[in-house]
């Protein structure tokens, strides 16, 4: 049951999330990014390069290893999640510039992800030979990350009326499907968890402010409007923790390497509900005073 579930179940329903996502989007929100251009470039610098360097970093300081290191390398190549646009919305950020970097990021995470997956591979698994980045597996990934959306972004242009009654139930759909992911890949490897939580947590946790702080932080200090800074910490802060489930159990076939996704899907929500907060409370002040 346990197998039927991961190799038939995750990618039905990651695939459905995929297609919500590409009912969102437009190729508008691609030629966005030249409205955008200093603003885009430094995020997904931020989530391309700075992030899976910190990721790297703090696997090193609490010594994870073998398929906990991997998986943490997996979930933080993974493009924004789809709940990124409602914190940004909450935060008072620029949802448009989310949109166009959802949709650049889920392009790249195309050949992103694959790279990345093959050096954690090779870094932390060398000695294993069951679990690999054969080309087939790499086809896969394509299947998973870019054919869905392209579908829902030709449905939507196809069938406007349609595609707007159905957002709102896929949006449901997406989080109903994050939610069981999460709980699959923490009941199955629950000892796991246990022998580790010492570090997975704390990681997960960490990896999920520091996503935040970079992601609002760097914008920032390079002066990227404060709307905009706000959207990439949240597009940056809030991986696809479903995405990475999936494709560490049904394509790369380790339910382990899944495990740091599941930890991080649980605990991602509190940093990026109090970073809303604090900058929706920072906003209204700056607001207020301007006003005044």
């Amino acid at each position: 049951m346990g197998a039927q579930i991961v190799s038939i179940f995750l990618p039905a329903a990651l695939a459905l999330v995929m297609f919500g996502l590409g009912l969102s989007l437009t190729l508008a929100d691609f030629a966005r990014v030249v409205t955008y251009p200093k603003a885009a470039v430094v995020a997904l610098t931020c989530q391309i390069f700075v992030l899976p360097a910190i990721c790297y970093g703090l696997i090193v300081l609490f010594g994870l290893n073998g398929v906990l290191a991997v998986g943490m390398m997996l979930l933080v190549a993974s493009p924004g999640g789809t709940s990124a646009n409602l914190f940004s919305h909450l935060a008072g950020g620029d949802v448009a510039l989310n949109i166009t970097l959802t949709a650049i990021n889920s392009v790249l995470a195309v050949f992103t992800l694959p790279l990345v997956v093959a050096w954690s591979l090779a870094r932390f698994m060398a000695d294993d030979a069951s679990i690999g980045l054969q080309p087939a597996k790499l086809v896969q990934m394509f299947a998973v990350v870019l054919i869905p959306v392209a579908i829902g972004m030709g449905v939507r242009h196809r069938y406007l009326g349609w595609t707007e009654k159905m957002q709102k139930p896929v949006k449901i759909a997406s989080v109903v499907v994050l939610v069981l992911a999460v709980t699959f890949s923490i009941a199955g490897n629950f000892k796991l968890l246990l022998d580790n939580s010492d570090t997975l947590g704390p990681v997960a946790l960490l990896l999920s402010v520091l996503s935040l702080a970079v992601g609002y932080g760097v914008p920032r200090l390079l002066r990227v409007e404060r709307r905009q800074a706000i959207a990439s910490a949240m597009e940056i802060g809030i991986h696809n923790a479903a995405l990475a489930i999936t494709l560490a159990m049904s394509v790369l076939g380790s339910e382990p390497m899944a495990v740091p996704a599941g930890i991080y899907g649980t605990v991602m929500f509190v940093p990026a509900a109090i970073a809303a907060y604090a900058l929706s409370r920072k906003r209204s002040r700056v607001v207020s005073v301007s006003g005044a």
